[in-house]
């Protein structure tokens, strides 16, 4: 759904003024929200739900707008957030912040003004337990394929040199032969 703001500005020279709208798309808002809240302390994750995780589990994704919706008016906005936060830490004050966050840097931005923030908090986990679960599937194929190339060349490596001992065996058996 997109919606239209308002904006009203004075020609250079004067006395008539050029009138027009500005429209933000869902996705530009969803941006500002995503990129905002990537220094939130206590925030590990904005989280998109089952279908996301499993998506991210398989193949790296870098998207800022996951577990964002938003609704744009002609002025205001709302938004829904899932999130993950740090076992430990103050939820309450975590999600406090990121409705300042967010109010300010889309009033900044677009002059919208956010007049909702629902925050679902879907899970808590300690950093390492999140670290861990970021892996991904591309990520553990990656590091197989790289585990694969370096015993492959091992193994060229000593088939080389087993290769090469012969060699010099076989010649030496030559040379004594033609010796005798």
């Amino acid at each position: 759904m997109t919606e239209t703001k308002k904006n009203t500005e004075k020609q250079a020279h004067g006395t008539s003024a050029l009138k027009g709208d500005i429209t933000y798309e869902n996705k530009v808002i969803e941006k500002i929200i995503g990129k905002s809240l990537e220094t939130v302390d206590g925030l590990l994750a904005v989280n998109g739900g089952f279908f996301t995780n499993l998506k991210n589990k398989v193949v790296n994704s870098e998207d800022v707008t996951e577990g964002i919706h938003v609704e744009v008016g002609t002025k205001q906005v709302a938004t829904d957030l899932k999130i993950v936060t740090e076992y430990g830490k103050d939820i309450p004050a975590i999600v406090d912040n990121i409705k300042a966050i967010i109010s300010e840097r889309v009033l900044e931005m677009t002059h919208l003004e956010v007049v909702e923030v629902n925050v679902a908090v879907v899970d808590i986990q300690t950093k390492e337990e999140f670290e861990a679960s970021q892996v991904t599937l591309q990520d553990r194929v990656t590091e197989a394929g790289r585990a694969t190339g370096e015993f492959v060349s091992e193994q060229s490596a000593k088939a080389g040199e087993a290769i090469s001992n012969t060699t010099d065996k076989v010649k030496a058996q030559i040379e004594e032969s033609r010796v005798k």
